[in-house]
């Protein structure tokens, strides 16, 4: 079991609110990046925008990097992958050792016990949250984060 105590701990709620070349534009499902944002960033979220009508699928993402379905950390894994910024993939409680510790400039990481998602460009990809929808998808509603630990890529 990994301590909380030397990571960051989310207190605020995970919100979107679009800004002009700071933040991914969202526009009938799909993503879109910043035109400052870093290349692995727009790499990401274009990963992200192949995953949208995927299922919700236990193991998912893990067994196959291009499957049926995803899971919560098979998605993160599949964008992180894609991105050129993880090799292999993780399962969720594997993220409280991923990058570094807070909240990234671009790209962020939100991990507790059985569950793990990820906000690039300030637009949360998830495989759960309050809108009933399964599978991974692009969630602008805003999601508590109490209880999750933040981590970053290196230098995003």
């Amino acid at each position: 079991m990994v301590s909380c105590s030397s990571q960051v701990n989310a207190r605020q709620p995970v919100s979107y609110h679009f800004e002009y070349g700071r933040t991914a534009l969202l526009r009938d499902g799909n993503a879109y990046a910043p035109k400052s944002a870093p290349a692995a960033v727009k790499r990401a979220i274009a990963a992200g925008n192949r995953l949208q009508g995927k299922p919700y699928k236990w193991g998912g993402g893990h067994a196959h990097q291009h499957d049926t379905g995803y899971d919560c950390s098979g998605t993160v894994s599949y964008v992180l992958r894609e991105a050129g910024l993880l090799k292999g993939s993780i399962p969720s409680h594997g993220y409280f050792n991923f990058g570094k510790k807070g909240e990234g400039k671009w790209i962020t990481i939100y991990t507790r016990k059985g569950h793990v998602f990820m906000t690039i460009a300030g637009l949360r990809l998830d495989t759960g949250g309050p809108d009933n929808r399964s599978g991974p998808s692009w969630k602008p509603q805003t999601r508590q984060s109490i209880g999750h630990v933040m981590r970053h890529p290196s230098g995003l």
